[in-house]
């Protein structure tokens, strides 16, 4: 199974008065993650909006363990789950060393420019097929679709 590691140090802007990190910093976190983790593969999400398409957030579900505080830095880890036709689920965990601070159910749609569901060509399918049968973490693909 391959495991995207994204890491996000935690600075002043991120935080409220007390220096723990403003709850919906955490989606800006997993969003910068999910951006990477598709670049990884070889998905260059320019080039799908230049095309017409783009992977949306359809749903999410979060769940808050422990803060993250000023300075900490974070590991990202997203997996992918499920692929369907249309949609693919990712699993989301924000980490500071060995402990789970924030987990994301993350359910992406891919779609036109125009917000209408579409189906997930054969060539990304495929990479991301690969991503969710592989056993090594953080390898990235060489191509770019």
């Amino acid at each position: 199974m391959f495991i995207h590691h994204h890491n996000v140090r935690i600075y002043w802007e991120d935080t409220d008065a007390g220096g723990i990190v403003y709850h919906a910093n955490y989606l800006k976190f997993a969003e910068r993650a999910r951006s990477e983790f598709v670049r990884s593969v070889g998905i260059v999400q320019s080039d799908l909006a230049q095309k017409g398409f783009v992977f949306a957030v359809s749903g999410m579900t979060i769940r808050f363990r422990r803060p993250a505080r000023l300075d900490d830095l974070l590991d990202v880890r997203t997996r992918l789950v499920n692929l369907g036709g249309v949609r693919l689920n990712l699993e989301q965990t924000l980490w500071r060393g060995d402990e789970e601070l924030v987990g994301l159910d993350v359910e992406l749609a891919y779609m036109t420019l125009g917000g209408k569901p579409a189906r997930i060509p054969p060539e990304i399918r495929a990479v991301l097929s690969e991503q969710a049968s592989t056993e090594h973490v953080g390898a990235t693909l060489q191509h770019t679709i």
